[in-house]
């Protein structure tokens, strides 16, 4: 993998922050992750910093104030990041939030795996195919 890539990681865990970064280490050194801990965080960001734009951005379910779904729905309203691949990434999955968040513009679903090897194999994969 030659060329850098990007992800962003929306997620208030900081345990799964560091298990993405670890993950991504086993993928290629020259994949970088940016990270905010809520979804208003997050698209403050992607608001303000226009030239900020991730190739991949995964969004935890499950956070306070703005859950990954309602960021979801928000990022898509940004025109420079319609192409951007943005999965949900979550602990559980119900098949009905799943279908929901692919209506609503997600990529797919991610299950969080117990294993960091499982995790890249997974990102990796994501990668290979975008």
């Amino acid at each position: 993998m030659e060329n850098s890539v990007t992800f962003f990681l929306v997620d208030d865990d900081t345990d799964d922050q560091m298990i993405f970064v670890t993950a991504l280490e086993g993928v290629s050194e020259t994949i970088t992750c940016e990270f905010e801990n809520d979804g208003i965080k997050a698209l403050e960001k992607l608001n303000l910093d226009t030239s900020f734009i991730p190739d991949f951005i995964f969004l935890d379910m499950n956070m306070p104030r703005m859950n990954g779904k309602e960021c979801l729905v928000e990022i898509r309203k940004i025109n420079r990041l319609n192409h951007v691949p943005t999965f949900i990434y979550s602990t559980s999955v119900d098949p009905r939030m799943i279908e929901e968040v692919k209506l609503l513009g997600a990529t797919d679903v991610i299950i969080k795996p117990t294993s960091i090897r499982v995790l890249s194999t997974i990102l990796a994969n994501i990668i290979s195919k975008n």
